[in-house]
């Protein structure tokens, strides 16, 4: 029951919910994606292999809110693992502004190279949170691309972000914004029941200070580069642990 928590809340408020979703996207600016290149590395001062990450996802894997992909989560991330591990950290961010898990899997997924990684950070949910998607089919359709991604790219440690707290994005007026968060929770908990499922896989919650303006980009919607640093620090912490055993060589 808790799962329709969210159409029930929004069905009386649906017109009202209409016009403010209207307004609000006519009314926020359109943050570009991030410029320049989609890979890199980072900590290259450090010995031994890289470590290679791919991460596959919406705007903030597309870096909107940002000026390049190295202030982006992927880049981001890169950069707290290298510190982190002392070691390098080739990446590679796989992102489209707009896109759904569905989406996704027809307009990424293809372009990704069949080739093994070390780390693969997989992060959607605001796309499908605004999209309204039914959580039997959210689960469904992240499952699937869960097995794709291991079956492509035989990841040693799968990531699986939590969905965006999307009750307190200040571009989103009230109730807009409630009811977000609520479809947003929903979404979030059916992550978390999903992982188990698949070996090596973690999912990290976003659990961020959001009271923080400084963690959200000009829009009001995106994260910024400083939340960026944060988000990816979480990722790093709880993933630390699983990489240490990753060699270090080819030998």
């Amino acid at each position: 029951m808790r799962r329709f928590v969210p159409e029930l809340v929004a069905l009386p408020l649906l017109p009202f919910l209409i016009v403010q979703g209207r307004r609000t996207r006519r009314v926020t600016p359109r943050l570009p994606e991030a410029g320049g290149p989609n890979e890199g590395i980072a900590g290259t001062s450090h010995a031994g292999r890289p470590l290679s990450l791919l991460a596959v996802g919406e705007s903030p894997v597309a870096g909107v809110g940002v000026r390049n992909h190295e202030q982006a989560i992927t880049g981001q991330f890169a950069s707290a693992l290298a510190e982190r591990l002392q070691r390098p950290v080739a990446w590679r961010a796989c992102g489209k502004n707009g896109v759904t898990v569905r989406e996704a899997f027809k307009q990424i997924f293809p372009h990704i190279p069949a080739a093994p990684v070390d780390i693969a950070l997989i992060a959607f949910g605001v796309n499908d949170t605004t999209a309204f998607r039914p959580a039997s089919a959210w689960r469904r359709e992240l499952g699937i691309l869960l097995d794709a991604l291991q079956e492509r790219c035989s990841p040693t440690c799968m990531i699986v972000s939590g969905v965006p707290p999307m009750a307190h994005l200040p571009a989103l007026p009230q109730p807009l914004r409630w009811v977000m968060g609520l479809k947003a929770q929903v979404l979030d908990a059916e992550v978390r029941m999903l992982v188990p499922a698949f070996a090596h896989t973690l999912y990290v919650p976003l659990l961020l200070d959001t009271h923080d303006r400084s963690l959200v980009a000009p829009d009001g919607y995106h994260p910024s580069e400083s939340g960026c640093r944060a988000w990816a620090a979480l990722l790093a912490d709880a993933c630390t642990g699983l990489l240490a055993a990753v060699p270090a060589s080819t030998a």
